[in-house]
């Protein structure tokens, strides 16, 4: 197969970021309706829409969520009649989580109901960071384009933050906690956990690899974190600000060590914390800026994270 014929939909996010760091941003011909990076491919032809309000509430968007879930129906509806038109002959879809994007089996049902084309399904299943390592190997693969380099670079910026830590002591590694979700609250966990000890914390309450678990308001204010970091699933900086103040509202969180010492924090976890694709490195260098100032200054603030 020529590069020329070669008419690549991505249904992720992180998906068509790692074709762009491959350099085949050219050959994506259809995107996702929140494929919104690299910038030039927001002209591209949008093969999902969503079935539940991303304006409404958090716990408005959780009971929909649920409720599309128990009901066995995707929280994503794929446009058949676009990808008909576009006929790709690969689609970029994932099997990591039926919430963060199109399910691998809608896409295998949309693909078989294609009259005139057949494309190849390529899923990402990103759990820890050298998944997403794999996943940027896999598509390059399936497309003849090395990625060596490309994970060499991204691994080297994770190398740097390491060093840059390891001479710290357990005491100098502060107790994060990073909040996925406000209503239900919960906390960031898969690749995150992992993200917070590279940066030089501790993580409370997540697993890495792990799905990200429901926690209870005591249980927060027990555990008294010497930072909280905001980065809800799907949020901008301005929307997930609104969020946190659900949270910061309540009486029990003037009381707590990280609002005390001015260590809370708001970031933009849709272009960054929630997508596992090459970014993950920038958000792995937020974190590193929000943890250790004294350290880090690679410039993201104001764009990738603010003081709350």
């Amino acid at each position: 197969m020529t590069d020329s014929s070669i008419r690549i939909v991505s249904l992720i996010p992180s998906g068509t970021e790692i074709l762009a760091i491959l350099g085949l941003t050219n050959a994506i011909v259809g995107r996702s309706h929140e494929c919104d990076y690299p910038p030039e491919v927001q002209h591209l032809p949008v093969c999902t829409k969503a079935r539940v309000d991303s304006n409404a509430s958090s716990s408005n968007i959780h009971d929909d969520i649920s409720n599309l879930l128990q009901s066995a129906l995707s929280i994503y509806e794929i446009r058949i009649d676009v990808l008909e038109q576009l006929k790709p002959t690969h689609i970029i879809t994932q099997d990591q989580c039926d919430v963060c994007a199109v399910s691998f089996s809608e896409v295998e049902k949309a693909v078989a109901s294609l009259i005139d084309s057949s494309p190849q399904i390529i899923s990402l299943q990103p759990n820890i960071l050298t998944d997403v390592w794999t996943d940027i190997e896999q598509v390059g693969k399936a497309f003849g384009v090395d990625s060596v380099k490309v994970i060499e670079n991204l691994e080297a910026r994770v190398k740097i933050c390491q060093q840059k830590i390891q001479g710290l002591s357990l005491a100098e590694l502060p107790k994060v906690v990073c909040i996925e979700w406000t209503d239900p609250l919960m906390t960031a966990a898969n690749w995150i956990p992992e993200l917070v000890n590279l940066a030089g914390g501790q993580t409370l309450f997540s697993v890495a690899g792990k799905p990200s678990p429901q926690l209870q308001w005591e249980t927060l204010i027990a555990s008294n974190p010497d930072i909280i970091v905001f980065m809800p699933c799907g949020f901008d900086l301005h929307r997930t600000r609104q969020e946190a103040k659900v949270l910061t509202q309540r009486p029990e969180w003037q009381k707590l060590h990280a609002t005390q010492a001015g260590r809370v924090f708001v970031t933009d976890g849709n272009a960054y914390f929630n997508r596992p694709g090459p970014r993950l490195v920038d958000s792995l260098e937020i974190l590193a800026e929000i943890l250790h100032p004294e350290i880090f200054d690679y410039g993201y603030k104001g764009v990738g994270w603010e003081p709350f």
